[in-house]
């Protein structure tokens, strides 16, 4: 409804209206409002905003809408717009810009935020340094906190958070102090006396899903990040990090699918595309599956003899699939929180062989007992019954190995999920299942 209304007041020239429309939304509101209506409207509702809001708004905006809208806008907007924007975001906007539309927005960067932005982009991707901001509030030990308030007023607006002050000898972090202690000790105290000389930090080369687990783990805000002399150099938010932890887990669920990770949404991706993301993994997957092919042609006595045996292939296969995939479903998601490691191996294989011990009995015997049943078959019944007991421990025990492996090995665990997880295993269930019966039936 705001969209037609939107519309409306754009074509009718009602510009103070529209401006009262757009100012009832938050800044993520208003970004997802001017998204959904044609760029050269967007532009002019966009112009309708204040500098420090429009540049609010623009970073909450997609790539896409943001090359439109630098393309159409003139040189001073552009200045305005790269004043009011912090350097992280500036960054990844010229990250995924085109060529001609970073030389545009680089004519008015000044040569101290150049130096900047080239320190920020010369980190290794997914680091800690490339989703720090550089704006931080940052003190020295012997100011006074009347001071140091004075300070954060001044200069709060240009940082993205005034939770937290830093406090810098010679550039090097020596401690931290909160705002909320600032506010609350008696103003003729110095920093040097409120301030926390015990603090969380990470350097600019530092994983961002450590960062991500340092957050969660100590429940931070924000999070110092030094260089290699221990210089404070940046921050980074919670809100930075919620963003990594959509990108990781969006790569996650990709990859345990089986898909190629790829940071462009369902509909931005054009059908060649999502068919090049998925057709690798297919293509590998389809051809292991061969080898459970050549098997089964193997045992084809088996089958002339016994031919009921065929029937309970798909079913061996698919508990198989599934208990490896519940199995590496967990251990991958123990990785992901720090909860499990390689070193522990032995003691989830031990736990995974007992869970696997108590769930093949009772699949065993409800089987036995159906087969029995129906068939009147009291080998066959023994026959599966065994074979889902060892294919199950069979499958939790690859199902918990293989992503620890991957761990271990500097591959990502989530790799070794479902698809890869289900092919290995129906391979070593077929195996299992002809193995016991050619010897119980002696063929």
């Amino acid at each position: 409804m705001k969209k037609e209304l939107m519309l409306e007041l754009l074509n009718t020239k009602q510009y103070k209206q529209l401006h009262t429309l757009l100012m009832e939304n938050n800044t993520v509101d208003m970004a997802y409002l001017l998204q959904q209506i044609e760029i050269d409207d967007c532009a002019i509702a966009f112009r309708l905003l204040s500098k420090k809001k429009a540049a609010q708004v623009f970073s909450n905006m997609d790539i896409k809408t943001q090359s439109q809208l630098v393309e159409l806008f003139s040189e001073k907007e552009l200045e305005s717009l790269i004043e009011n924007q912090y350097m992280d975001d500036l960054v990844d906007l010229i990250e995924e810009l085109p060529a001609n539309l970073v030389t545009r927005l680089l004519k008015h960067v000044d040569e101290n935020q150049r130096q900047v932005i080239n320190q920020l982009l010369s980190y290794p991707k997914d680091s800690a340094g490339t989703i720090m901001t550089t704006e931080f509030l940052s003190l020295k030990k012997e100011t006074q906190l009347e001071d140091a308030l004075n300070y954060i007023k001044k200069n709060g607006n240009h940082c993205k958070s005034i939770y937290t002050s830093y406090v810098c000898q010679d550039k090097k972090l020596i401690g931290i102090v909160s705002t909320k202690d600032i506010l609350l000790n008696d103003e003729n105290k110095s920093i040097e006396e409120i301030m926390k000389e015990d603090f969380q930090y990470v350097y600019t080369h530092t994983d961002q899903e450590e960062v991500v687990n340092i957050f969660r783990k100590y429940d931070l805000v924000v999070l110092p990040v030094l260089d290699d002399e221990k210089m404070l150099v940046g921050i980074v938010t919670v809100y930075d990090v919620m963003d990594v932890m959509v990108d990781e887990t969006s790569e996650d669920i990709s990859k345990m699918a089986a898909v190629e990770p790829h940071d462009k949404s369902y509909f931005e991706t054009s059908v060649f595309e999502h068919a090049k993301h998925r057709i690798i993994w297919l293509l590998v997957l389809m051809f292991s599956a061969t080898l459970t092919g050549s098997i089964i042609t193997r045992y084809e006595n088996a089958f002339q003899a016994v031919p009921l045996l065929v029937s309970f292939i798909p079913m061996l296969m698919d508990t198989g699939g599934n208990c490896g995939s519940q199995s590496s479903t967990l251990i991958i998601r123990g990785i992901a929180l720090n909860e499990i490691r390689f070193k522990k191996i032995f003691k989830v294989m031990f736990k995974e062989f007992r869970i696997a011990l108590v769930v093949g009995v009772i699949l065993a015997i409800a089987n036995g007992l159906r087969i029995y049943v129906m068939y009147q078959e009291l080998n066959i019944a023994f026959v599966i019954a065994l074979s889902l007991i060892v294919t199950v421990i069979l499958s939790k025990l690859i199902g918990c190995i293989l992503p620890l492996v991957a761990n271990q090995i500097g591959l990502d665990p989530a790799i070794m999920a479902s698809p890869l997880i289900t092919t290995i295993v129906d391979t070593c269930s077929i195996l299992v299942y002809f193995n016991i019966a050619v010897h119980i039936f002696n063929l």
